[in-house]
């Protein structure tokens, strides 16, 4: 069954144009032109992946994903401007899974799209006839239970995205030992896809945030400067 991607965009020209290269590809399409009517439908009737602009009337794209991440895990994508920094680090900071800059190749996007469906595809639970899920992973107060994508820390529940999760269960795997950005990088993103050090540490601030929403002292992600991160079992 073919994977669906929903695009929030005002621009009418490049949601056309993003949706034929789209189907093109063998995915199904579905077109939104403004923030509000993108998350009433994304919450309804979600699709596998949101790839959404920044710059919207209405509801930008901020908005939209700030209410879709009280509800909802999907993978967002978000299209930003060159120059647009800041939006991108408030995006990943609420929780985005990725961006990518206008101007931008559509062959890029859509390897992007592509490494994330297969990261949420290796997070779902196996058919009873498959390998083996793998074990749960409990490192002090953490547990990570990847066939159920569940994490919880002290027995609190930690909502996390693909990308947040992999990234965690990187650094959780080895206690102690450092993990560079560019290991971290090739355990979130499983492909030749380019990103940059910036999104792994908004990532790692956005896993820290979370954390201590369910425990204000949380330090169990430790920054080595020029090194990494490492993950300090309690």
């Amino acid at each position: 069954m073919a994977a669906t991607i929903a695009l929030v965009d005002d621009d009418r020209n490049i949601l056309t144009s993003l949706s034929i290269a789209l189907q093109s590809e063998g995915f199904a399409t579905r077109l939104y032109s403004d923030g509000e009517a993108a998350l009433k439908a994304l919450l309804d009737n979600p699709p596998d992946i949101a790839v959404c602009d920044i710059k919207m009337p209405r509801m930008d794209g901020l908005e939209l994903l700030r209410r879709l991440r009280e509800k909802s895990t999907l993978p967002v994508i978000f299209l930003t401007s060159k120059t647009d920094e800041l939006d991108e680090a408030l995006g990943l900071a609420l929780g985005a899974d990725d961006y990518i800059a206008k101007p931008f190749s559509q062959r890029l996007l859509i390897a992007r799209i592509r490494a994330i469906l297969r990261r949420v595809e290796l997070s779902k639970p196996q058919a009873e006839n498959a390998e083996p899920a793998a074990e749960p992973l409990v490192r002090g107060e953490l547990q990570m239970d990847p066939a159920r994508h569940r994490v919880t820390w002290k027995g609190k529940d930690v909502t996390l995205t693909v990308t947040e999760f992999l990234i965690l269960e990187s650094l959780a795997q080895r206690p102690g030992v450092v993990k560079s950005r560019n290991q971290l990088m090739d355990a979130a993103y499983q492909d030749d896809v380019y990103v940059d050090d910036r999104t792994i540490d908004s990532h790692i601030k956005r896993l820290r945030r979370k954390f201590r929403q369910a425990d204000p002292e949380f330090d169990g992600i430790e920054t080595l400067y020029g090194a990494g991160y490492r993950f300090a079992e309690s």
